[in-house]
């Protein structure tokens, strides 16, 4: 390549923050949780849905703490002092870098992630902007503690207010689709909140671009709060909404809050081909780590093609995937999931990166634009992809 591609650094100040988590669902164990809190950058003089995609200013980073630096935590029984003393050290930390965005749900931990969230942030709630999410089960007992209705969003707001010891939540989001109840209601429901004050914005999680525009029609045809932001997984082997998610995005105005630039992991640095250690978590869907599957092993392949471009730019494969999530112009945010306090350093340096066309140009003749090379790494898609719902 004719000597080392190097990135461009840009100093536009400490960038401000807000947050996500791409943790992991409530454990199916009724005694065993892990604990997920979550946090974002995003420049001080803007808040979620006010700016369009496209003004530069208005890019938020995006930063995310992760399991409570991998933590376990017994539901129902009492949290481990300084299991509970990491979470909150690292979500100090990423407030005094500069972060002002927590995000977190109410599934994760079975609700552990939104209590020590709110505990972390005594003191310092009005200096944030504070998300959390619903939709997923909370009880598998109970069929009605999960979804988009009337009945569980007033619900489950109340739950949420409780766990984060706040009485507003600065943007609400719904964790997945729900095709089985109307669009109509589940907003309806949530402008009900705005007016009520106990939400501020509303947002979208996990949805395709024929959900993203059926929504916002709903909205201004009924004279409805609409979504704001939407919350896609994107990363270098996850670029499935390029094609279509992005574009939407786009033209309606609102934010995008990447979800896992390090692609749950796989662009981390720590699974290479030569690991002595394969990528494994009960908490993660064994299709997506099955390293005898043809498309992880391609995943392998790409990472060390990565990696010896990211060490010719000199910078760490960390900070180049994570740059580059936050280099197309319809990005809002990237978020990551650091578990601990070093991991959360490793990545701010991708803040002062502005990758090259050169590698830019490099990545795509691996992952061309619109490819997820693992198709079941993406979020969306999973009820319409069905057999039930394709065949008659």
């Amino acid at each position: 390549m004719g000597g080392p591609l190097r990135s461009r650094r840009v100093r536009s100040g400490r960038p401000w923050a807000v947050g996500h988590p791409t943790a992991s669902r409530r454990s199916r164990s009724p005694q065993v949780t892990e604990v997920n809190t979550a946090a974002v950058f995003v420049h001080r003089d803007r808040y979620p849905g006010t700016a369009r995609c496209g003004d530069v200013n208005a890019r938020w980073y995006g930063l995310t703490q992760h399991r409570a630096c991998g933590r376990r935590v017994y539901a129902g029984g009492k949290v481990e002092a300084s299991r509970m003393a990491d979470s909150i050290r690292i979500i100090h930390a990423a407030l005094d870098s500069g972060i002002n965005f927590v995000d977190t749900a109410d599934v994760y931990s079975a609700g552990r992630s939104e209590e020590i969230t709110g505990k972390a942030l005594k003191g310092r709630r009005d200096d944030v902007v504070l998300t959390t999410k619903f939709f997923m089960p909370m009880d598998d007992a109970d069929p009605n503690q999960c979804g988009g209705s009337r009945r569980w969003i007033i619900r489950e707001v109340e739950n949420s207010l409780r766990r984060l010891e706040t009485d507003y939540i600065d943007l609400y989001q719904v964790h997945r689709p729900t095709p089985d109840i109307d669009i109509e209601e589940t907003l309806g429901a949530l402008s009900d909140l705005v007016h009520q004050g106990k939400v501020r914005y509303i947002g979208s999680s996990s949805f395709s671009g024929s959900q993203i525009v059926e929504a916002q029609w709903a909205a201004r045809e009924r004279n409805l709060e609409r979504f704001v932001t939407e919350q896609p997984p994107y990363s270098i082997l996850v670029r499935g909404i390029a094609e279509d998610v992005l574009p939407t995005t786009q033209r309606y105005g609102m934010g995008t809050l990447t979800y896992s630039p390090l692609g749950d992991g796989w662009l981390s640095g720590r699974w290479r081909k030569d690991a002595a250690d394969a990528p494994a978590s009960s908490a993660r869907p064994s299709v997506r780590f099955d390293m005898s599957l043809p498309a992880n092993q391609r995943k392998l392949d790409i990472v060390e093609e990565l990696a010896v471009l990211a060490e010719q730019s000199e910078m760490t494969l960390i900070e180049m995937a994570t740059a580059w999530a936050i280099s197309h112009p319809g990005v809002t945010s990237a978020i990551v999931g650091p578990r601990t306090m070093e991991r959360l350093e490793s990545y701010l340096p991708a803040l002062e990166h502005t990758l090259s066309t050169e590698i830019l140009d490099r990545i795509e003749e691996l992952v061309a634009p619109g490819v997820t090379v693992n198709p079941d790494d993406n979020s969306y898609g999973a009820h319409e992809l069905r057999p039930a719902a394709r065949r008659r």
